[in-house]
């Protein structure tokens, strides 16, 4: 219920082996290495940022309401909206929610929406640029890929879509809500719900590229690449390597990671088996032998409560961290990174400097910098100091 819990407040009110938490600790570059710059401060409930590949002039903000806005990449002016989504569901965990530009929207213009309908079923669909105005959307092209009638909790909505270097188009799905996952949508195969879908971004089919999806010709769901997660909200590549940031129950929190290619396939990541790295249900004898455990997984001591899911840093403007994944905690504010080497964590640390109330979500430009979302309105950019 963790993802429930902060952002009902917030808009009320406006492979391996697991690592603790216990070794991170913020290592003296951290205490000034890296800085946030303000980019805007004037948005309405920011949950992600993204850009097409190779853009360098701007930033396409997603608000939960159900509008994308662009920004000056350099200044943080706001330029316009770029697509106005209307007949959704809005409030707590639902609105709009997640957005990916096609690897060819520069040649063929077309983007990805995820966002709960007006029946609060997750819909994922395609949109083209206007054919005469670069700066807004068609509203008129809208092409409904997937839909996933949601249960009666308005909870676990999952919310990410991104390309995969198959360049198929996955989607992050919650279990469906409530808490406990009291049906158990995440280990039913034949469900959608609490699981990574990997889709043919041009008919809403499952995608063959490089190999049909797991479970297609045994029953389960076709759409279904890996399963067993509670609510992945953010998830990412990095090059042929896979990053989830899986939002927990109520005591841990946990990243993991599944090394490419076809990073994630047919894999079991325990949920609700497990939370983390502990037996949840049954709460003992959870017969582990056959799941993906978290790489790196953090307790709900002082204030933790919900994963965000970030990025490896692939930018420029600060070469010391390249190779570098960064995540963060909703409530407790923090920014913690690691490192893989050989599939195990290196140079766990904490940035101080980076710590921020109310994150929503990391973000990516068109250049591979890395920058924050916060509820409150905020967008920063993550620079070196």
């Amino acid at each position: 219920m963790r993802l429930t819990l902060w952002m009902t407040l917030c808009l009320t009110s406006l492979l391996a082996a697991c690592s603790s938490e216990s070794t991170t600790r913020p290592a003296a570059s951290a205490l000034t290495g890296l800085k946030l710059q303000t980019v805007t401060s004037t948005l309405s409930t920011p949950v992600f940022l993204t850009a097409p590949l190779g853009e360098a002039n701007h930033l396409f903000i997603v608000e939960q309401g159900g509008t994308i806005k662009i920004l000056d990449r350099t200044t943080g002016a706001e330029l316009g909206t770029f697509l106005t989504l209307i007949g959704i569901t809005r409030g707590g965990e639902r609105g709009l929610l997640g957005l990916a530009f096609d690897p060819a929207y520069n040649s063929n213009g077309r983007f990805y929406v995820y966002y709960t309908d007006a029946d609060g079923a997750i819909t994922i669909a395609r949109f083209l640029v206007s054919s005469t105005n670069p700066n807004v959307a068609d509203p008129a092209s809208q092409t409904i890929l997937v839909s996933i009638p949601h249960p009666t909790f308005a909870n676990h909505n999952g919310g990410m879509v991104a390309f995969g270097p198959d360049g198929c188009l996955y989607a992050g799905v919650g279990d469906g809500g409530s808490g406990g996952d009291p049906n158990n949508h995440a280990q039913n195969l034949t469900s959608r719900l609490g699981k990574l879908l990997r889709i043919d971004p041009s008919t809403g089919a499952a995608c063959t590229n490089g190999g049909v999806n797991p479970f297609l010709l045994t029953g389960g769901d076709h759409l279904v690449w890996s399963y067993g997660l509670r609510n992945p909200w953010r998830f990412s590549f990095d090059r042929n390597d896979l990053y989830i940031g899986d939002v927990g129950q109520n005591a841990r929190e946990e990243i993991n990671v599944s090394a490419g290619p076809n990073a994630g396939k047919g894999l079991n990541y325990g949920w609700r088996l497990m939370e983390g790295s502990a037996c949840f249900n049954p709460t003992t004898n959870c017969q582990t032998g056959t799941l993906t455990l978290p790489i790196v997984e953090y307790t709900h001591d002082n204030g933790a409560c919900s994963a965000i899911g970030g990025y490896v840093y692939r930018g420029q403007a600060a070469p010391a961290i390249q190779g570098t994944y960064f995540y963060a905690d909703f409530c407790a504010g923090f920014v913690r990174s690691f490192r893989l080497n050989n599939g195990s964590v290196i140079e766990r640390t904490e940035w101080p400097l980076l710590a921020a109330p109310s994150i929503s979500s990391f973000g990516q430009d068109g250049l591979g910098e890395l920058y924050l979302t916060t509820l409150s309105g905020t967008v920063f950019r993550i620079l070196p100091n």
